[in-house]
């Protein structure tokens, strides 16, 4: 992509994770451009990303991009994408979406038509160049625009690609969701640590650590999830215990409950439901 220009409208936390990503991938930021409106976050991202373009013009860095990556307030998009339908239809760039909960085919009508679209659900762990995205591509984007978007995304982690863009609502529920189910098990384990009288700054380490090496385990193990819990399980052991309490009060069955609510609630949004 050595002369290939990527544009952001917007530059909140997800745009600066991308930028990021991309800068220290090795992307040439003399290629990369910000438009956002806000004069104290152009001045931040002035400091923080040297020789990217940044502009309060969002029609310059429509005009000027190969792929414009919109990374605004869903709330805010149709305005947006209404604003930037001349300059687009111009320059008919590759356009990739981060917005939770808006559709591809209305991003697209509002740009004015025909163009190839990309969505994609990131989520939290992106920030740290950690994040694990699902991505949707229209039927007017190419295999190498397909790549592309791939590329960008991939600076700030892992991509999986959906064939039907219905399955975003379902990478919602699961990834985009997801970092706060593992969040809300940290607490309880760090509460629980805590009741057990072990001093908060240990507990709180003793979680942590648990916590990341059980994904870096799970990550390379080539097992299934029950093959390690089964590792852990000894029969009549504290790990048994605690898994009949599991059993006795369904929690499987809680948290499946949990996940198709943040499912549909994703399905809700992006059909124009109550906000």
């Amino acid at each position: 992509m050595s002369s290939y220009k990527v544009g952001f409208i917007g530059g909140g936390n997800m745009a600066r994770a991308l930028l990021g990503g991309l800068v220290s991938s090795g992307y040439p930021p003399g290629l990369l451009l910000v438009a956002d409106p806000d004069e104290k976050r152009r001045a931040i991202l002035e400091h923080d990303l040297p020789g990217v373009t940044i502009t309060a013009d969002n029609d310059r860095v429509a005009t000027e991009a190969d792929c414009l990556v919109l990374a605004v307030k869903p709330q805010l998009m149709r305005s947006v994408c209404e604003g930037l339908a001349t300059a687009v239809q111009a320059s008919r760039p590759l356009i990739i979406s981060v917005a939770a909960g808006t559709h591809s085919r209305d991003i697209d009508d509002w740009l004015g038509a025909e163009l190839p679209v990309v969505r994609v659900m990131p989520n939290q762990p992106a920030l740290l160049l950690e994040g694990a995205s699902g991505m949707y591509a229209n039927e007017l984007t190419t295999n190498e625009q397909r790549d592309r978007a791939t590329e960008i995304v991939s600076a700030v982690g892992s991509v999986v690609h959906v064939h039907d863009e219905d399955m975003i609502d379902a990478v919602t529920a699961i990834s985009g969701t997801g970092p706060a189910y593992f969040y809300l098990l940290i607490d309880m384990l760090i509460q629980s640590a805590e009741e057990f009288g072990i001093e908060p700054q240990a507990a709180h380490k003793l979680v942590m650590d648990t916590a990341k090496g059980s994904a870096a385990l799970a990550a390379v193990s080539g097992e299934t999830m029950e093959a390690m819990i089964e590792h852990v399980r000894s029969p009549g052991g504290t790990t048994a215990a605690a898994f009949e309490v599991f059993d006795a009060e369904q929690v499987r069955q809680i948290f499946g409950r949990a996940f198709t609510a943040a499912r549909d609630r994703s399905v809700e949004l992006a059909e124009g439901g109550p906000s």
